[in-house]
């Protein structure tokens, strides 16, 4: 098999560039990548982080051939031989580093898988738990599938909530899975929609418009491009676009920032803006 050599490559440098951002589902998609490089190996498993000990995921891997790598928006899956599958989920803190077998580190990851010449090394969980059925039944379609589920999306923003502001809805993993706040904010910008326009105010196809931006955002990321954020962390500075000064608010029960241009992004600003 042939494979793409940025599979190979240690996570450090990337890291290093994106220790403050929050993974979404591109960062996932980029390690299920670089982690087929332990497809079809036995792999040796351990823990070295009591806290990942405490899970008892090595142990049971220890051993095992892994079958498979993939995302599913924001959780890793990977399955091994038995029908054990692994799923990982990175929060805000987690990170997956593929690198050569026995390479120098530092610290204590929560779990290490290493194959015969290479070993993937994560670090700082914080979920890592053998199951499938359960991540599934939680999640909406993937935003990255090759296609997206566009239509099932639709459906699920269309019985939600119809108060529920557009951009907290899209970082709902029930309704769609993979986008969180960066992409969210970029999407709404590039398909000029407000983050605070409640869903009820929203034709189909404005959310159609909002799913493809975020998408294709993503995949251009996903392929290694490299895209200048427009509003997201830009608070007060012009919008590239109309030239307004970009928002940002604290949004939902998470309070996650939004951000977003209130001169060209149509619709309800933020309430208290």
């Amino acid at each position: 098999m042939m494979l793409d050599k940025s599979m190979t490559k240690p996570w450090r440098s990337e890291t290093r560039s994106t220790l403050t951002v929050v993974p979404e589902g591109d960062s996932l998609h980029r390690a299920a990548r670089r982690l087929q490089v332990l497809v079809g190996e036995r792999i040796e498993a351990e823990a070295p982080h009591p806290r990942g000990a405490a899970t008892g995921v090595a142990e049971r891997l220890d051993g095992r051939r892994l079958e498979s790598v993939e995302a599913i928006g924001k959780n890793l899956l990977l399955r091994f031989e038995g029908g054990l599958v692994l799923r990982s989920h990175l929060r805000m803190t987690g990170r997956w580093w593929v690198q050569r077998r026995g390479a120098r580190r530092f610290g204590r990851p929560w779990l290490v898988l290493r194959g015969s010449e290479h070993e993937a090394v994560q670090w700082n969980g914080p979920v890592l738990e053998l199951d499938r059925r359960a991540a599934e039944r939680r999640l909406g379609p993937d935003i990255l599938a090759a296609p997206p589920d566009v239509e099932t999306i639709v459906r699920n923003l269309c019985a939600a909530p119809q108060a529920l502001p557009l951009g907290e809805a899209l970082q709902q993993q029930r309704l769609v899975a993979g986008i969180g706040n960066m992409w969210m904010a970029e999407a709404l910008w590039e398909a000029r929609l407000s983050p605070w326009r409640p869903l009820g105010d929203l034709r189909d196809d404005e959310l159609r418009a909002a799913l493809a931006a975020a998408a294709k955002l993503m995949q251009r990321a996903l392929d290694g491009g490299r895209d200048r954020r427009r509003v997201y962390r830009r608070a007060g500075r012009p919008c590239p676009r109309c030239g307004a000064a970009i928002r940002s608010r604290g949004q939902g029960d998470a309070n996650r920032i939004a951000y977003w241009c209130p001169g060209c992004q149509a619709g309800e600003d933020s309430p208290a803006a």
